[in-house]
């Protein structure tokens, strides 16, 4: 795995890289933000980890502009007093964050999390038949054999994060999750009392498939409960 570390605090910087290393992965790193697009546009690195106080580019709009060209995975660092940043982050298409200070630990068994979703997302098969989820007479098609996401008969492209949220709630149409469980099943690790991190990818994916985000007919919000997937595929 080769990983892009774009941190503008050296110490924080030599340590990830230290123990990013001795996991066998490759590291790149940069505390500027126009040179982490550069060298993301050079290398295609398979995982960044991106603070949001840089030089020259601000985290956001290194966000912004990976995610306009990649889903790679992206995990951003933030400092407590910067938290609501995060949420903007998270808005914007990052799959995780991380606050600091952190244990070297902690962030290698985010990575590990997140690698293992984005594998599975592009390698294995959540529908056994691989049959496509078809709603509303074609307008959303969740096809899990292949990962793609159609609306309108166009392709959306969805992070790994929001398309595990996506294929975990349509598969299971009737139940509704906490913000908890969906933090655990989809994120790949206990959920620690943060819920606006589930809440900023619901609010991704309904901008990507509802034709009102703010009347969604698909991922519905149950007050006090969590959230449901409430449409029914054709032929159920």
């Amino acid at each position: 795995m080769h990983i892009l570390i774009v941190e503008d605090e050296p110490k924080i910087r030599d340590v990830l890289r230290a123990y990013l290393e001795m996991e066998g992965w490759a590291v790149d790193f940069t505390s500027d933000g126009h040179e982490a697009v550069s060298k993301f546009d050079l290398h295609q690195h398979d995982l960044i980890l991106l603070d949001l106080k840089l030089e020259g580019l601000s985290g956001e709009d290194v966000c912004r502009q990976v995610r306009q060209k990649s889903n790679v995975p992206i995990i951003m660092i933030t400092s407590k007093n910067r938290e609501n940043d995060t949420i903007r982050g998270l808005n914007l298409g990052a799959d995780d964050y991380i606050v600091k200070p952190f244990r070297v630990k902690e962030v290698v068994a985010r990575i590990k999390a997140l690698r293992r979703r984005f594998h599975l997302h592009e390698t294995d098969d959540t529908n056994e038949e691989g049959q496509p989820l078809v709603y509303d007479r074609g307008r959303l098609v969740v096809n899990p054999a292949n990962k793609s996401v159609l609306v309108n008969g166009k392709t959306v492209q969805l992070t790994a994060t929001e398309f595990k949220l996506l294929t975990v709630l349509c598969e299971n149409q009737k139940k509704v999750f906490s913000r908890s469980e969906l933090s655990y099943i989809v994120q790949g690790y206990r959920f620690q009392g943060d819920s606006r991190t589930i809440d900023a990818h619901v609010k991704n994916l309904r901008k990507k498939i509802e034709e009102d985000s703010q009347q969604p007919k698909y991922i519905m919000t149950r007050i006090g409960a969590g959230y449901q997937f409430a449409a029914a595929p054709e032929g159920d």
